[in-house]
């Protein structure tokens, strides 16, 4: 197996299970490294720390074992075996919620990989070229985990054009896709388009918040921002909201939210509006105020030298959200910029609050769902931070 060596010193992170080796780490590698590559990790003595998947980039390992195994098949199989049991103990699935995430990287010690289950399908999405050279392997140990799935998608022509600068084709890797497939959670039915969708197909980790949205939403005027496919404007529906406005700028995100509003029946289609506009421009000529808004937009700082302009981003949106609500008014606000800390963005809401001289109440403090596990020795896995607030004039 090809080696990397680590300088001297640098081999405290391994040993306290940080999954990544950067590349400033790095004392020598052997020559022919490919990317995708499994390479074993040891310090100046040559004593092991790590297998894991080399790439040519500032994170020059992806560490998936600190234990000295033999990475075949039934080494992944087992991994995902793992994976899976862990989400039943935590009561996935269930009859009313039929998506979840399965494997989620860091979390469940497969850095770089992603896979999530609409019913009976399966979305592979690789973010390394190691864990995509292996995406047979996962199709074939998840149809033997789960019996009654009908297809396996492989969905990682994006994320690999992102991280690695090359360019693979998206396809089935096993059964037939359903372009129909509708899915529930909590209950609540969602058509997934795992093709032309976002990520893979739906965001799945704003399950529990999305619940309580529903909670607050009975009779009130709900905005919901960046609304992609109405996550959450589905559950403000069934909630009870007088009045849904979903915003999305994109065309097809405002078909796809109307087509699920439609499956929750006519009395909510009659109770809900889509709008394809910036979401700036939609709230810069609003004139009525809300009772409840929600804020979940892309990521406006995916890296540290963006990090400046994301807080003036996310500072403004809240601004003008804490500027539409109705004294009395809930504002659910959410960041899932990995470059922005959760001080980070408390700090962003303070500021915005202090500058619309409104009185701010925090109610609860919200993040990814469990199926979306953080990794304790890998902090950087907790992406999403979100903070209910209690707006006062």
């Amino acid at each position: 197996m090809r080696q990397i060596v680590i300088r001297n010193g640098k081999e405290r992170s391994l040993q306290r299970f940080h999954p990544w080796v950067f590349s400033g780490a790095v004392a020598r590698k052997d020559k022919g490294l490919q990317d995708g590559d499994i390479v074993e990790v040891t310090d100046q003595e040559g004593r092991f720390l790590a297998l894991g998947h080399y790439a040519n980039s500032s994170i020059m390992v992806r560490v998936f074992s600190f234990e000295p195994v033999e990475p075949d098949e039934t080494f992944w199989r087992g991994k995902l075996q793992r994976a899976l049991d862990y989400r039943r103990t935590i009561g996935l699935p269930t009859p009313h919620t039929t998506m979840f995430r399965l494997a989620h990287g860091e979390g469940d010690g497969l850095p770089g990989l992603i896979i999530d289950l609409y019913g009976d399908h399966a979305v592979v999405q690789c973010h390394s070229l190691g864990m995509y050279r292996l995406r047979d392997t996962f199709a074939r140990a998840l149809q033997e985990l789960l019996p009654n799935l009908r297809c396996v998608y492989d969905k990682s022509s994006q994320t690999l054009n992102n991280a690695c600068g090359i360019e693979v084709p998206d396809g089935v890797l096993a059964g037939i896709l359903n372009p129909e497939l509708v899915a529930q959670e909590n209950g609540v039915p969602y058509k997934i388009d795992i093709v032309g969708g976002q990520k893979t197909g739906f965001f799945l980790d704003q399950r529990d918040s999305r619940a309580m949205v529903e909670q607050y939403a009975a009779g009130k005027h709900v905005l919901n921002m960046f609304c992609y496919s109405g996550g959450f404007s589905s559950y403000a529906l069934r909630g009870g909201a007088t009045q849904v406005d979903s915003v999305d700028i994109s065309r097809s995100a405002i078909e796809l939210t109307r087509q699920n509003v439609a499956l929750l029946g006519p009395d909510c289609e009659q109770r809900h509006n889509a709008c394809c506009e910036d979401v700036f421009a939609f709230m810069d000529q609003q004139t009525e105020p809300y009772d409840l808004i929600v804020l979940d937009p892309p990521a406006f700082a995916k890296h540290l030298k963006v990090k400046d302009q994301g807080i003036k981003g996310y500072r403004t949106i809240n601004r003008k959200a804490m500027q539409l609500l109705k004294p009395g008014g809930f504002l659910f606000t959410f960041s899932c910029s990995q470059a922005i800390s959760l001080d980070d963005f408390r700090t962003i809401l303070f500021s915005a609050a202090a500058l619309e001289r409104k009185n701010v109440r925090v109610v609860h403090q919200m993040q990814q769902a469990p199926d979306h596990p953080v990794n304790i020795y890998h902090p950087e896995g907790a992406y999403l931070k979100g903070l209910l607030l209690a707006i006062s004039h």
